[in-house]
């Protein structure tokens, strides 16, 4: 394996320019792998249409879609942890390549839906998210916080492409859209590979990660607690928070409908939620560099909680407006900060499958939130149960960031009264 310096002065080392040059190769990559959370949601009703099914039946194209992420980002982080991000980032050049060409090309709803759930989710946006995060998480130390949170941006940079994708369904058709996109993948990724072909500095000097506490000693030195219990506690953690997460971002524009607001008012809060979620991730990239991961991740279930808590006693369209752009403030740093204390307690060698398996967590979490209030609002007629149910789950999430930090305080304390 080749040697790579270590000192930031250097050239290819931690913190180094070539770090900010593979994190800007990172966040094209991921902006680009991100376009298949969003592409299923614009085509939907020109795909209803075509195959002549159900609105319900419609929508399972997504949910396999999500189901196939959740799973890939486990299986990709291992893949990484062993061969590296560039492999991974050409294994999703083929996925989402033969994936949007095989859409495009389907005869059948169900020829539509295995190629958004394995070639889409599974081998393609998988493989551009996972790899790359714990990837960007070892080659910094001084910026970790705001690097991870600049990389994890892609997922909302990835929001230029529903509208273009819209654009190019009204002048040829969704089916050439998708197998256009497919050949972008295939001409894009494999370029932006070739940029991340050096090993990680953390790797390659598996002694500088000491420093960070990045090793399974972390956790049980530090905490008290084994790794797998800290890795189930982190994927609780990170269910939880995303199942309260989901509640507006699904159900909104849906929210607005009942309140006698038009869905076109809720779609522009929609949009002023995911635009104040990129400022959020940046900021709360620079809080978790001074706070460290667990308080960030502390901080933002906490805010979360009061935003989703601000939904119910105000209705109206201005305050609305407000409470979705606070929400999206409050909850951006939630994610990124998962990858920091994964960084931080696990061993650097494995910090790509654990991270991955967290974001499945995470990605299972959306999914049941977005099912779970649709399914409160049928049984109840309102939201408000809704409401409380996403707040419900995110105390979870605060409940365990609780408990972590008092471990590590309490650990902390320990060591001060035995140390000579």
């Amino acid at each position: 394996m080749k040697t790579i310096p270590t000192n930031p002065t250097e050239p290819g080392g931690v913190d180094s320019p070539y770090a900010w040059r593979r994190l800007i190769a990172a966040l094209a990559i991921v902006s680009i792998g991100s376009a298949g959370m969003f592409s299923m949601s614009v085509a939907l009703p020109m795909v209803q249409a075509e195959f002549a099914v159900a609105r319900a039946d419609a929508s399972l194209p997504y949910t396999l879609l999500m189901v196939g992420l959740g799973l890939g980002c486990v299986a990709m982080g291992r893949i990484s942890d062993r061969f590296g991000a560039r492999l991974t980032t050409l294994i999703a050049a083929l996925g989402l390549g033969s994936g949007y060409i095989a859409a495009g090309a389907s005869g059948s709803l169900w020829q539509f839906s295995l190629a958004h759930g394995v070639l889409i989710g599974f081998f393609g946006t998988a493989a551009t998210f996972t790899p790359l995060v714990a990837d960007i998480s070892l080659w910094f130390n001084r910026h970790r916080g705001m690097a991870v949170a600049i990389l994890l941006s892609g997922n909302f940079v990835a929001g230029i492409w529903p509208p273009l994708m819209q654009h190019f369904f009204e002048i040829v058709g969704w089916r050439n859209t998708f197998i256009g996109f497919g050949l972008f993948c295939l001409l894009t990724l494999p370029p932006l590979a070739l940029m991340l072909r050096r090993s990680p500095p953390a790797l390659a000097h598996p002694g500088s990660a000491a420093p960070t506490g990045g090793s399974h000693a972390a956790c049980s030195g530090e905490l008290g607690i084994s790794p797998g219990t800290m890795q189930f506690l982190l994927c609780l953690a990170g269910f939880s928070c995303c199942v309260a997460m989901a509640m507006p971002q699904v159900h909104l524009v849906s929210y607005c409908s009942d309140l006698g607001i038009s869905a076109a008012r809720g779609a522009e809060m929609m949009t002023l939620m995911l635009a104040s979620g990129i400022v959020s991730r940046l900021l709360c990239g620079w809080i978790s560099d001074h706070i460290g991961g667990l308080r960030t991740l502390l901080l933002g279930a906490v805010l979360q909680g009061i935003a989703l808590t601000l939904f119910l006693p105000y209705q109206g369209v201005l305050t609305l407006y407000l409470v979705s752009a606070l929400f999206g403030l409050f909850q951006g740093g939630l994610v990124p900060s998962y990858a920091l204390i994964a960084r931080r307690y696990f061993d650097p060698r494995e910090v790509g499958v654990r991270t991955g398996a967290v974001l499945m967590a995470t990605c299972f979490g959306m999914a049941l939130g977005g099912w779970m209030p649709g399914k409160i609002f049928d049984a109840t007629g309102s939201y408000r149960a809704a409401f409380l149910n996403g707040i419900a789950w995110d105390m979870i999430t605060v409940a365990i960031a609780l408990f972590l930090l008092h471990r590590a305080g309490r650990t902390a304390a320990v060591g001060l009264q035995t140390s000579p």
